[in-house]
């Protein structure tokens, strides 16, 4: 009799939790995909709790490897509609709330994993850490290889060439990256002592590390101006030379004008090309450095063209980034970026939308802080990598 019962108790339990898990949302595995990229696809890796809850659900554990193919259980609540509002629906009085769960829902239809809104089927997705985790355990996850795979890229350098691969993210996502200036032209000149600092080879660094952040998530990153022998470099004081190439192997033109039209003629062939292969996710940044009084301090700022909107919705994307950066880093100082339109020529001509970044003022002591330290050229590299892709 005791066994009865025990058979009954286990057979209830498991009944309450195959009737809780059909409370949420499954999708099916595909290749490639590791936890973090899987819950990264849904808009779920900002809360630690969605990553404990999808390991709870489908019985895995930490670090496991997903199964292509197969169906697993994501942090996403499903309620049926009253089509009347989301907080009766949910039965919550937070208006925040519910617009944050309305929006949710529309940018999955939007990605096309969802086929309707839930107005028209009746079934709401509600993120599970919206419901169920408070604002403390909210933070930003520090990510580790689901699988590392390394590949080699000597235009990284010898000690950064070998890249592994975290996840494929940003598969078929294609990224021209174009650093300012290079060749005769170094750009903004500032000093530290007797060492001459110049914007062209600053600039390269911090695009050639963000090249390698994008190529680590399966993403096709294009340096438009390289350089075949610098590489990511590590020291303070940059050297200094003449023999960057545009892609394709060509010389840097003499000339301002010419300098410009080689790098957006070159990105529109690529643009092109890319086009026709059927890749349409297609965007570009162009990293300088400011110049200006020596008692002008400023912050990381972006340009957009006047009108773009795709643009500007980038530039700001990558400005809240920063200010997320700040906020967290630099909680006492504040954060003073701007996004502005502004009409130039690598906003102007290129095919794919486009978006302009100021580093700082080369001529600023505090500025120059920022990109004289290879760490901070990292992070540079990392934050602009965040806002640029999304």
């Amino acid at each position: 009799m005791r066994y009865y019962f025990l058979i009954i108790i286990l057979f209830f339990i498991n009944d309450l939790q195959a009737k809780e898990k059909e409370r949420f949302h499954k999708t099916v595995a595909q290749n490639g995909d590791g936890v973090y990229s899987l819950l990264r696809r849904y808009k779920l890796l900002d809360s630690p709790c969605n990553l404990e809850r999808f390991y709870e659900l489908n019985r895995l554990k930490r670090n496991a490897n997903l199964a292509k193919g197969k169906s697993y259980f994501l942090p996403i609540l499903i309620y049926e509609y009253n089509r009347k509002s989301i907080r009766t629906t949910i039965g919550i009085d937070d208006w925040d709330l519910a617009i944050r769960i309305q929006e949710y829902n529309k940018e999955m239809v939007k990605l096309a994993y969802r086929p309707q809104d839930y107005i028209d089927d009746s079934i709401l997705w509600v993120p599970y850490h919206e419901m169920y985790c408070s604002e403390e355990t909210k933070s930003e996850i520090v990510e580790k290889p689901e699988s590392v795979k390394l590949r080699s890229f000597p235009i990284f350098g010898k000690k950064h060439e070998k890249v592994p691969l975290l996840n494929k993210s940003l598969e078929g996502k294609i990224y021209y990256i174009v650093s300012g200036h290079g060749g005769i032209d170094p750009g903004a000149v500032g000093k530290v002592g007797r060492n001459k600092l110049c914007e062209d080879e600053y600039a390269y660094d911090v695009a050639i590390r963000l090249a390698r952040e994008i190529v680590k998530r399966a993403g096709t990153a294009y340096l438009i101006l390289r350089d075949p022998n610098d590489g990511i470099r590590d020291k303070k004081f940059l050297g200094v030379d003449q023999d960057e190439i545009v892609w394709g192997n060509y010389k840097v033109s003499t000339s301002q004008k010419g300098r410009l039209f080689q790098r957006s003629d070159v990105v529109n062939e690529l643009v092109d090309k890319n086009l026709n292969a059927g890749l349409k996710d297609q965007r570009l940044i162009a990293i300088h450095v400011d110049s200006r009084s020596k008692s002008t301090q400023t912050d990381v700022f972006f340009y957009h063209f006047p009108g773009s909107d795709s643009g500007k919705r980038i530039a700001n994307n990558i400005k809240k980034t920063f200010s997320k950066k700040y906020k967290k880093y630099q909680k006492n100082r504040g954060y003073r970026g701007t996004v502005t339109g502004r009409d130039l020529h690598m906003l102007r001509e290129p095919k794919c939308t486009s978006v302009y970044v100021e580093l700082g003022n080369i001529s600023n002591q505090l500025d120059q802080k920022r990109f004289l330290l290879a760490s901070n050229r990292q992070l540079l590299a990392e934050w602009l990598m965040e806002g640029f892709v999304k």
